[in-house]
């Protein structure tokens, strides 16, 4: 299990573990979204042997080339494809949404990616929506918010829903036990982001780029009641969110699904466009 996140002098972190052998090749490197955003700058702490700033440098003179751009875009459009898959394997309602958030949800990084920017977590909308701005490509933006069902919900209706979810992120870091990968994202150190994170979002009249991890986080305090403490999983504060995003039922997420399934193809012609007019990627 990785440490996740944890405080260290005055400062939340957020440590994972990755085996050394996905460093042992550049080209894999360059062509996956994640690991190449991490290295593309001059940022490590500490590299004992060295090794790691040899990958580093060649990492980042080549992480503008075009070709290495598409792969990029090309592993984020592989990543939500995936998650669309797996989708109807999914038994619980809390995995099920959680297939269709993320695969909603990367769709924002295919047009970061392209445009040499952090793929960001939590602020992705936002990150997007300025992206978008600078190309003339708002209408894009309000697609994509569609793909989330939250183009039209009012600042006050998402406060509402951040009251209940601070509820029901409190129940979580009560009875939680069970390790998952996210763990360290329900606790009490975590609270600053995934509550606070939302707060300051709403306020400053962001609150539809509130909603996503407003619902990720949602998902998995429910991916916890399931393990830890069943009876919870009544509480009403998740399903009413998932109301006002249009979704009531598995066939509400079947066709939201299809949906993002269908828009793939303008996706990437978006992507495409971004970095043609996008001189580092030439």
């Amino acid at each position: 299990m990785k440490p996740g996140k944890i405080v260290y002098q005055g400062v939340l972190l957020d440590v994972t573990y990755l085996p050394w052998a996905q460093f042992q090749n550049s080209e894999r490197i360059l062509g996956s979204y994640h690991l190449a955003n991490s290295l593309k700058s001059k940022m490590i702490l500490s590299d004992p042997t060295g090794e790691l700033q040899k990958i580093q440098a060649k990492v980042a003179d080549l992480f503008p080339k075009r070709m290495w751009v598409e792969a990029r875009c090309e592993d984020a459009l592989e990543r939500i494809t995936n998650n669309l898959d797996s989708h109807s394997n999914k038994t619980q309602w809390a995995d099920q949404v959680m297939a269709w958030l993320f695969a909603a949800g990367v769709m924002t990084h295919v047009l970061l990616v392209a445009d040499l920017q952090n793929p960001t977590v939590r602020l992705r909308y936002l990150n997007v929506k300025k992206l978008l701005r600078t190309y003339d490509l708002d209408h894009v933006y309000e697609e994509l918010l569609d793909f989330l069902g939250c183009r039209e919900l009012s600042s006050d209706r998402i406060s509402s829903h951040l009251n209940q979810l601070e509820t029901t992120f409190d129940a979580a870091v009560s009875i939680a036990k069970t390790p998952l990968f996210f763990s360290s994202d329900i606790t009490k150190e975590a609270r600053s982001i995934a509550i606070d994170g939302s707060c300051e979002l709403i306020k400053a009249g962001s609150h539809r780029e509130a909603v996503f991890w407003m619902v990720a986080t949602y998902a998995r305090c429910h991916q916890i009641f399931a393990l830890d403490a069943p009876k919870l999983l009544h509480m009403p504060g998740f399903n009413s969110l998932l109301a006002d995003l249009g979704i009531t039922s598995t066939d509400d997420l079947d066709k939201r699904v299809a949906e993002i399934r269908e828009y793939l193809p303008n996706l990437k012609k978006y992507a495409e466009a971004i970095m043609s007019q996008n001189s580092g990627s030439g």
